[in-house]
C-alpha cells in the first residue's frame, strides 16, 4: 500500500489486524511498527521474524522515504525528515500511541523520533543501533574477524563512499556482521531492494558527523536497547552509550556470542524480550 506524504509516496505493509472479535464485541489492538536499516534496503530485511508479533499486535511495515517502494528526493532524506515522517504516517492514519521497533538505521530513525515527537510513541525498542558510530571500535572487530584485507576495504568506504566502494564493502564486510546467519536472514537480504546511492547520500552526508545522544534526554517512553557482542557495525559500546544517555532510564539487553541483529541470531531470546517488553505497555 501507499501513502502520500509530503512530496513523497511511503509504501507500507500490514500483517495482522487491528480490530478482533471479542467477549464484548471489536477489541482493539496496539500497533508495532517495525523501521528497517540501511539507508538504502527495504522493509524486507525484516521478514518474516516480525511477522510473528501479529498474534497480539497489528504490526506496520514501512520503506523509509526513497528506500525500497517508497518515492523521495535527495534533498528530503535526511533524519529529521524520516523521523517526522513516522509522525505524518501515524497521523495520516489515526494511530495513536504505537510501538516502534528500530533495526540499525532504523533505530536512529526511531530515536529520532521520539526526541522530537515525544508524545508519539507508547515505547521504543533500538535494536544493533547507534547515537553515533564507533568506527575505532569497527575496525578493531573487523581486523580481528577478517584481517587487513577488511579493515582496507571498510576505511576506503568510510573515507570515499560510492556505490563501487559499497559494493566491495558488501562482498568483504556485510557477512561479518552475523558470526551464525540463518537461511531466512540470507533469503530476505537476497530479495530486498536495493538503492546503494541512499546509502552513499547518508554516509557522504549526515552520518559523518551525527551524534544523537544529546537529544535522548527528551524521550520520555520506555525504552529497550539490544546489542550483540560480535556486532561490528554498531558495536557493544554504542548501545552502552546509548543507555548513558538516556541516564540509566532505558533497559540494556547484551547478547553474547550474537551479531547485528539479535532477531537474526538469536530469535528465542529475543522474541522472549520483546513479547515481555510489548505487554508492558
Amino acid at each position: 500500500m501507499l501513502i502520500d506524504l509530503d512530496r513523497a509516496r511511503i509504501f507500507f505493509d500490514v500483517v495482522g489486524s487491528q480490530l478482533m472479535p471479542g467477549d464484548k464485541g471489536m477489541e482493539q489492538r496496539p500497533t508495532f511498527i517495525v523501521l528497517h536499516g540501511g539507508p538504502g534496503f527495504d522493509h524486507t530485511t525484516l521478514r518474516p521474524y516480525f511477522d510473528r508479533f501479529a498474534d497480539t499486535h497489528q504490526v506496520i511495515y514501512l520503506d523509509h522515504r526513497g528506500n525500497g517502494r517508497s518515492t523521495g528526493e535527495f534533498v528530503d532524506m535526511h533524519l529529521d525528515r524520516w523521523a517526522d515522517d513516522i509522525a505524518d504516517f501515524c497521523a495520516a492514519l489515526g494511530i495513536v500511541k504505537p510501538a516502534i521497533l528500530g533495526q540499525s538505521f532504523g533505530g536512529m530513525v526511531a530515536m529520532h523520533y521520539a526526541a522530537r515527537h515525544p508524545d508519539g510513541p507508547s515505547r521504543i525498542v533500538l535494536s544493533s543501533t547507534a547515537a553515533r558510530l564507533r568506527y575505532d571500535v569497527t575496525l578493531e572487530i573487523f581486523e580481528r574477524l577478517c584481517g587487513a584485507e577488511a579493515v582496507r576495504v571498510a576505511k576506503a568506504n568510510w573515507d570515499d563512499p560510492s556505490e563501487e566502494s559499497f559494493d566491495l564493502y558488501g562482498k568483504v564486510c556485510l557477512p561479518l556482521y552475523n558470526p551464525n546467519p540463518s537461511p531466512d536472514a540470507a533469503a530476505a537480504m537476497a530479495r530486498a531492494i536495493r538503492k546503494t546511492e541512499v546509502t552513499v547520500h547518508f554516509f557522504r552526508n549526515e552520518l559523518r558527523d551525527m551524534d544523537l545522544r544529546p537529544e535522548l534526554s527528551a524521550i520520555t517512553c520506555p525504552t529497550l536497547i539490544l546489542a550483540g557482542t560480535e556486532d561490528p557495525i554498531t558495536p557493544k559500546i554504542c548501545a552502552e552509550e546509548l543507555a548513558e544517555a538516556f541516564g540509566g532510564k532505558a533497559q540494556l539487553e547484551i547478547f553474547e556470542g550474537v551479531g547485528h541483529g539479535s532477531y537474526r541470531d538469536a530469535p528465542e531470546r529475543t522474541e522472549e524480550l520483546l513479547r515481555a517488553f510489548l505487554a508492558e505497555g
